[in-house]
């Protein structure tokens, strides 16, 4: 697992042992990152199930202003700091070891662009849709990322948000909602 492009490119990753936490893949990544490239200078991030912290290093590495970081695990978490500190991005990331709607009730966005890839037996991802919906902390033009199986529905939600296309990668399905005012 590496870094793709920007200032940490080629930077390899840490991966947490055991089947505890599913990084996404390369091949999902490039697609994710050729969709969402232009979005990301100069933005505000939520890595909301950090795992790795893979995505939002990889926004921070191609410019984005600042990142948090959200994961319940302290192995996991760990991996996220020696990852961040590895590619020399410390200086814009903070680490929030909790659990994610602790974090969101909490949160002080608004943010650009969010990340959902929570495990996917769980219905962690419906639920931080959601809560981020009521609490309104994706900013104008915003956009959520959500990393799920290809079978799984998810919701439409609530103006101002608007459910865009789904883009599948094998298994995998990535789904994109943008805040429109």
């Amino acid at each position: 697992m590496r870094v793709i492009t920007g200032t940490a490119r080629g930077k390899r990753l840490k991966e947490l042992p055991g089947m505890d936490t599913r990084p996404t893949t390369d091949r999902v990544k490039e697609g994710l990152f050729n969709i969402i490239q232009f979005d990301i200078p100069g933005r505000r991030v939520l890595d909301l199930f950090a795992g790795t912290g893979q995505l939002g290093i990889e926004c921070l590495s191609r410019g984005a202003a600042w990142c948090d970081f959200v994961d319940h695990s302290p192995a996991a978490m760990k991996i996220v700091r020696d990852n961040v500190k590895a590619c020399n991005l410390t200086d814009r990331a903070a680490f929030h070891q909790t659990e994610f709607d602790a974090f969101l009730a909490s949160a002080k966005g608004p943010y650009d662009l969010v990340f959902l890839d929570p495990p996917y037996a769980s219905d962690c991802i419906k639920q931080a849709l959601e809560r981020m919906t009521a609490i309104d902390i994706v900013s104008r033009n915003g956009i959520i990322v959500c990393e799920s199986p290809v079978e799984a529905q998810l919701p439409e939600l609530a103006a101002p948000y608007e459910k865009g296309r789904d883009y599948r990668y094998g298994k995998i399905k990535l789904t994109l909602y943008r805040r429109s005012v």
